[in-house]
């Protein structure tokens, strides 16, 4: 069983963040160290560690992530500009919270997406 994390714990509202969004499968909230100015967070609410542990029942929810990632893209006014979606995984992919999830960056030109 995989560990929980921070996440699990703004999940049940167990402590403060700035949720955007929420239902049955998702939750969206605003990064606490945002790099652009739009920068939400949306992640399941079932812990999947990284996206090499996702399994087939999963994909209802990580689809969900995707068309809450367009609803709050247009809520935040950023749809038609456009944005990035990012997902890391492991260590070199980036991620530092193993429950897998999507940022929602934009609000400004972001430039290319990898340095060199």
């Amino acid at each position: 069983m995989a560990e929980e994390t921070i996440f699990s714990k703004i999940i049940r509202r167990e402590i403060p963040a700035d949720i955007v969004y929420q239902d049955e499968l998702v939750t969206a909230f605003r990064d606490i160290a945002p790099k652009a100015p739009t920068h939400i967070l949306i992640i399941p609410n079932v812990l999947i560690p990284t996206v090499n542990d996702v399994q087939p029942a999963h994909e209802q929810a990580l689809g969900r992530m995707m068309t809450v990632a367009a609803k709050i893209a247009r809520d935040e006014g950023i749809a038609e500009d456009g944005y990035r979606l990012i997902v890391n995984c492991n260590q070199h992919g980036g991620q530092e919270v193993y429950h897998i999830h999507m940022h929602l960056v934009g609000g400004r030109p972001l430039g290319p997406m990898l340095a060199h």
